[in-house]
């Protein structure tokens, strides 16, 4: 049996739920398939982690962002959406995947690990933090090798390279050196990151330069092994031993979804989608962008704080459509 739709959204984070939000008040037949748990990326987000913006620019639709400190942290962003969700009573399919789209004149066919939708408008929500950037490096596939960092606590007492120099290593650096872990940085550029959150950057650099967490700037890991890792530095090369690697490289947009459908990336590193900034339509009629899938892979273009107004802008193009 298709399930047939007005809108339906893929991915349910902040942008997708707003984008649920403005169908429902438009009175369209929606649904929103997200893959994991609601707000996935952010449910998989460091338990300790602090947002670089206030709660009044991480609200949705005017609806209060309520927050013990002005920066709010990982729980109450995940509190404050599901709560916008469920007394909104959104249509949300969580642990559905989409497997793939396929337009046939005005309408889409969506195929998803449970069912099969025909809808005559799409809006890609789904985000950039599902895929990670790799090392591309020998033994990258050991289990001591991870992409993703929770919590500091199993590396207590652990030599662990963290590998980059964003506000995720920093505060993965920081977080495991404090929880007794022996932390080496292993960092491309020749210093910590300028967008690094201002109130964060001082520790860290008075912590390496104090010696109590090693990094190597102008540096790249070349090797990974059980209890090793080189490391190419400035006209050498090093081997220290190893215990874990928390490779924090940043993510990328599915572009292989964004391909199959049609939707055109430009030809350099940046593979932006084609898409119109007035209506968030791309160059496949009837499917829109929304959120940080919009920048490729320039994933610090686009936060919820400044792509929030992408569902408002879709839903006006539609309505327009519509009637």
């Amino acid at each position: 049996m298709i399930i047939e739709k007005d809108v339906l959204i893929i991915g349910g984070g902040p942008i997708g739920i707003a984008c649920a939000l403005e169908c429902k008040k438009k009175g369209w037949n929606y649904v929103v398939i997200e893959k994991g748990a609601l707000t996935n990326s952010l449910y998989n987000y460091p338990k300790n982690m602090t947002f670089f913006s206030t709660s009044e620019k991480l609200e949705i639709d005017k609806i209060p962002f309520i927050s013990k400190n002005p920066k709010p942290n990982r729980d109450e962003a995940l509190e404050y959406y599901r709560r916008v969700a469920t007394s909104n009573n959104l249509e949300i399919n969580l642990y559905e995947s989409v497997l793939n789209i396929n337009k046939t004149d005005s309408m889409f066919q969506i195929k998803t690990s449970k069912q099969t939708y025909s809808s005559k408008k799409v809006i890609l929500s789904t985000g950039f933090y599902d895929i990670p950037n790799l090392l591309n490096v020998p033994g990258e596939n050991l289990p001591k090798v991870m992409h993703y960092y929770k919590e500091a606590h199993p590396f207590t007492m652990q030599n662990v390279i963290v590998v980059g120099a964003s506000n995720s290593s920093v505060d993965a650096a920081l977080e495991i050196w404090r929880k007794g872990g022996h932390v080496t940085m292993v960092i491309r550029g020749e210093s910590i990151g300028e967008r690094v959150k201002y109130w964060v950057r001082p520790d860290i650099v008075n912590r390496i330069e104090e010696g109590s967490i090693k990094a190597y700037f102008n540096s790249e890991i070349i090797e990974i092994t059980k209890n090793e890792v080189s490391i190419k530095i400035p006209k050498d090369t090093k081997t220290i031993k190893n215990d874990y690697v928390v490779a924090l490289t940043g993510y990328q947009p599915d572009f292989k979804l964004l391909k199959e459908i049609g939707v055109e990336l430009s030809k350099d590193d940046k593979k932006l989608p084609n898409y119109n900034p007035e209506t968030m339509e791309t160059n496949v009629k009837g499917l829109y962008l929304a959120g940080v899938i919009c920048g490729g892979m320039e994933t610090h273009k686009w936060f919820i704080e400044n792509s929030r107004i992408h569902a408002k802008i879709i839903a006006k193009h539609i309505d327009s459509e519509f009637n």
